[in-house]
């Protein structure tokens, strides 16, 4: 389905649909995404797979359409529109195209992406998705720490408003301005997650959030709300913003014991500085988090 983007209203006063499973390839293998996966409609969006190859740089999104009669597009690696610590890729067939911008990350076996189309005719597409092969075990939950995992590192998304514009293709001289794309602005920041493989209960946050292309907007803090951990490591929950829903996030743990985390979110109406009352702002985003039990564990976590 296609969302409405926030156009000239929200750029005035920044002056003043169901998925599937993903698929990986590492370094060496293409190892099976876990069938027993499937991603609440709410973040899977517009995309119905993933397929990511890390040593030769290509990012395979399908369901988001950018050349017609073309389900699936091959992303080209853009190290430029890098942010904390995701690789980004991008597509645009010409100037006069829908531009995209993607976001990925794997830890442990794990890996999630976020998608979204520059806003062109008032609308945009995108969407998340994540999986992990099929390596995963649940941590101990016995004694001295009875199950209770946290995980913490950095958080990329993208929003329904246009970024520096700065990847798009040059426009033809005397191209109307109203047919042009846009390109998506990022915002990023850090992610914390307390997990309870005990009590099967997942709970975080992600905080220290700043629009890349615009950091005079305040940029609320998100609350992942208390959600449900299934025994196969898989969760979903509820966002939070000030104690009030604006959306959905989900996820899986992977890696023996546990060791990384890997999910993603939507949240709608939620940054209160760009609600013009019409069209809401609307963000897909995506964590890949480490165990701060493992060897990467980030500054964030608690000392030893």
């Amino acid at each position: 389905m296609r969302r409405y983007w926030l156009g000239l209203a929200a750029a005035s006063a920044l002056s003043a649909c169901g998925g599937g499973n993903p698929f990986l390839e590492d370094d060496t293998t293409t190892p099976d995404p876990d069938p027993g996966l499937q991603i609440p409609e709410e973040l899977a969006g517009d995309v119905t797979s993933v397929s990511y190859d890390p040593v030769n740089e290509t990012l395979t999104i399908s369901g988001v359409e950018l050349v017609s009669g073309q389900d699936t597009t091959t992303y080209v690696r853009n190290a430029a529109l890098d942010r904390a610590g995701y690789e980004a890729y991008t597509f645009q067939q010409d100037a006069q195209k829908e531009h995209a911008t993607a976001y990925v990350r794997q830890s442990e076996g794990g890996y999630a992406t976020v998608v979204m189309t520059g806003g062109q005719f008032g609308t945009f597409h995108g969407g998340t998705s994540y999986g992990r092969d099929n390596s995963f075990s649940a941590p101990d939950v016995t004694a001295p720490n009875n199950g209770l995992v946290s995980y913490a590192g950095t958080y990329v998304g993208l929003l329904n408003i246009n970024g520096d514009t700065g990847d798009l293709i040059p426009p033809s001289p005397g191209a109307d301005p109203d047919i042009l794309p846009g390109q998506a602005a990022e915002v990023t920041g850090k992610a914390y997650m307390n997990a309870d493989f005990g009590g099967l209960s997942v709970e975080g946050g992600v905080y220290d959030r700043t629009i890349t292309d615009h950091t005079g907007v305040t940029v609320e803090n998100l609350t992942l709300y208390e959600g449900t951990l299934a025994t196969d490591g898989s969760f979903t929950g509820d966002v939070h913003v000030d104690g009030g829903g604006v959306g959905k996030y989900g996820g899986v743990f992977t890696g023996t014991d546990a060791a990384a985390v890997a999910g993603t979110l939507h949240a709608t109406g939620h940054i209160e500085e760009l609600n013009n009352g019409t069209v809401p702002i609307e963000e897909f985003g995506v964590f890949v988090l480490d165990s701060c039990n493992g060897a990467n564990a980030d500054p964030a976590c608690p000392a030893p």
